[in-house]
């Protein structure tokens, strides 16, 4: 897991979807754009059909591949984040992963607890995130917290801490992966007690990199990732 923790420091940045507020999400360009901007890991976005898309109702006739996007990937000091979208193709992304020798820079993660155990089979010792809550409605494009958001977001996060236990018991997963506004210390600390890194996705405002800095997260997603290093680095000046 040392791929993830980061024992008090700076949280690491996860540029999202590559760079969705810089270029097309899941696109060459996006991926680019994450190296540019210098994040920590690049996230993506896994299909059954193994193009890189959020859904298969959203990839495009030029969506790189997993194997693209592996290859173009791996010659930059960058870890991987793929993010599967469904489960059954578990395997097909594991076979990718070795083939382009990143089996040490990569992390998955899901929504679904199946998947998770099946990469936990399959994968001992592998970094696997499960995601909460389950994005199926776009819950990472809403503007939380808003007015009709605010109250449920701290309602969930106040008993998310008991929670952790059991979702990461019944994924097998070794981290936590969750919407920015559920990440309080509690949470964070549940999660770390059982040695799981946490990552709070998708956080763009750089007034959020102080307050999850501070809940202690591991990681950081954000569309923009260059802006969320630059908001780090007021905060933990080299």
């Amino acid at each position: 897991m040392k791929l993830l923790r980061t024992a008090g420091e700076r949280p690491l940045v996860v540029g999202h979807r590559g760079a969705a507020a810089v270029a097309p999400e899941n696109s060459v360009a996006a991926l680019e754009a994450a190296v540019a901007a210098d994040a920590d890991l690049v996230e993506f976005d896994v299909g059954p059909d193994l193009r890189l898309a959020h859904s298969p109702g959203e990839a495009t006739a030029d969506a790189p591949t997993l194997d693209d996007a592996l290859a173009l990937l791996a010659p930059h000091p960058i870890g991987l984040h793929v993010d599967v979208k469904a489960a059954g193709y578990e395997a097909d992304v594991l076979a990718a992963v070795h083939r382009h020798d990143l089996a040490d820079r990569v992390v998955v993660s899901t929504a679904w607890a199946g998947s998770a155990r099946r990469f936990a089979a399959l994968a001992p010792g592998l970094p696997v995130a499960i995601g909460y809550p389950r994005d199926r409605y776009g819950v990472s494009q809403l503007r939380w917290p808003g007015p009709l958001t605010r109250a449920g977001a701290a309602s969930l996060a106040l008993v998310l801490p008991v929670r952790v236990p059991l979702l990461l018991r019944t994924a097998r997963a070794n981290a936590l992966s969750l919407h920015h506004t559920l990440c309080s210390g509690a949470v964070v600390a549940a999660a770390h007690r059982r040695g799981a890194p946490v990552l709070a996705w998708t956080a763009n405002d750089p007034r959020d990199a102080e307050r999850l800095a501070r809940a202690g997260v591991d990681a950081i997603v954000s569309d923009d990732p260059a802006r969320m290093v630059n908001a780090l680095a007021t905060l933990f000046p080299l």
